[in-house]
């Protein structure tokens, strides 16, 4: 039953972040209501805040590829695009200034 309910929550976590707090309570409450050990409800919560943070991650990596093509569709230029513009823009800057001599 424990295996169910695990994968039960780990599963409807999705993309709920839980916070520490309300990890931890939900933890104290299985462990009351299924009369787990310290240890069982530590490893659950350890799982519940690894799943978590992988989908976070997930979550955030999701979140700057549609940044990046809602900028790419609008025509926002990258700042590694400016700083290669920058670069041409003082070489011609440079030239003018050896040919005016």
């Amino acid at each position: 039953m424990l295996e169910i309910i695990e994968k039960t929550l780990l599963a409807g976590i999705g993309v709920v972040s839980l916070t520490q707090k309300k990890a931890e309570e939900l933890i104290d409450d299985l462990k009351e209501k299924l009369n787990l050990s310290e240890d069982e409800g530590k490893k659950l919560l350890e799982k519940l805040q690894d799943a978590v943070k992988e989908n976070q991650q997930k979550l955030e990596e999701m979140a700057r590829e549609e940044v990046k093509k809602a900028c790419d569709r609008v025509g926002v230029v990258t700042q590694e695009e400016v700083d290669g513009l920058k670069k041409k823009i003082a070489e011609l800057e440079k030239q003018l200034k050896a040919l005016a001599k």
